[in-house]
């Protein structure tokens, strides 16, 4: 997309030479082919490394933009992204060129394989499953019917894909104008699970917005589990079903969450954790310990207050 164009389209002046940009990126994985937004000074130390070649940024944080970069000023560079973002998107699903299919892989019926993606020996794929396009599916991985598997999505060895899940759709991201009207941020990166790795049926896992949405080796999720955009889910986790983790949260290695528990956004959760069911997370977790109920505390706390609670009631 021509930089007049991107002008163009968020109202921004700009006579500058009319460079082309590829895609959107992150702050530190930028290149001079790339465009950013900035609006969080936590990052300004990203933002004057980065090698982006443009940066949707406030008045406020322009003079801080690195000479090499072009900074376009917008009031809300957020809702610029989002409303750029759909011509950076990706389609989903390309079959117009053929797929490289192990002939020791069985495929079922009705199963359509995108362009360029790899289905390695010893793969069983059943029927009515939809893969998309640059998609590679390690050894002897299991895909049961009904699973959707978008473009670009890494699977490794060993790996089991319960029915009717769906691995690498769109995060659910947006931004907001001043009417309250909510404009879709389109999600370009993709999802990767490494190897021995199970995902339960009618499961989501949602790509990055861009980069990984990553499930480390070993990991195991139950039925019903939602998994946000950017997450990274550590070795031997297990998340049981109706589980729930919200964007770019973290989750140390053999994290246990019960069913029905939640984390929000942004937070790390530290190796061996455990979340009993319905513990509801909001805040950064040390790992070892075992946190239960809302507002989240360490469990034994919390059975005692609704031991305390049972006493009181009986009294009244």
């Amino acid at each position: 997309m021509k930089l007049s164009k991107i002008a163009k389209t968020l109202d921004i002046k700009y006579k500058g030479e009319d460079l082309e940009i590829d895609s959107f990126s992150s702050l530190e994985d930028a290149n001079s082919r790339n465009i950013v937004f900035f609006d969080n000074e936590k990052l300004i130390n990203k933002l004057k490394n980065t090698k982006a070649k443009v940066i949707l940024t406030t008045k406020k944080f322009m003079d801080i933009v690195p000479e090499n970069s072009i900074a376009f000023v917008c009031d809300d560079p957020h809702l610029c992204f989002a409303i750029l973002s759909k011509y950076f998107a990706k389609i989903p699903f390309d079959f117009s060129q053929k797929a490289s299919i192990s002939q020791k892989a069985q495929i079922g019926a009705n199963v359509e394989i995108g362009s360029n993606s790899v289905v390695e020996e010893g793969v069983v794929i059943y029927p009515n499953v939809t893969i998309g396009q640059n998609v590679h599916i390690g050894k002897n991985s299991v895909i049961y019917p009904g699973v959707v598997i978008y473009g670009d999505a890494i699977i490794g060895s060993n790996c089991i894909l319960q029915a009717g899940c769906i691995i690498g759709g769109d995060g659910f991201g947006y931004a907001h104008t001043k009417l309250g009207e909510h404009v879709k941020i389109y999600h370009n990166g993709n999802v990767i699970l490494e190897d021995s790795v199970e995902i339960g049926a009618n499961s989501t896992i949602d790509r990055a917005v861009f980069g990984s949405t990553i499930i480390k080796k070993g990991t195991k999720i139950d039925n019903l589990v939602q998994i946000g955009h950017n997450c990274q889910v550590g070795e031997h986790c297990i998340l049981v079903s109706q589980s729930g983790i919200s964007g770019s949260t973290n989750l140390g290695r053999n994290v246990i969450m019960g069913g029905q528990s939640a984390v929000a956004g942004h937070i790390e959760i530290g190796d061996f954790a455990v979340i009993a069911a319905r513990g509801g997370v909001t805040k950064t977790l040390e790992g070892g310990k075992t946190y239960g109920g809302f507002p989240l505390m360490l469990q034994k706390e919390w059975l005692k207050k609704q031991a305390k609670i049972k006493k009181l009631l009986k009294t009244i």
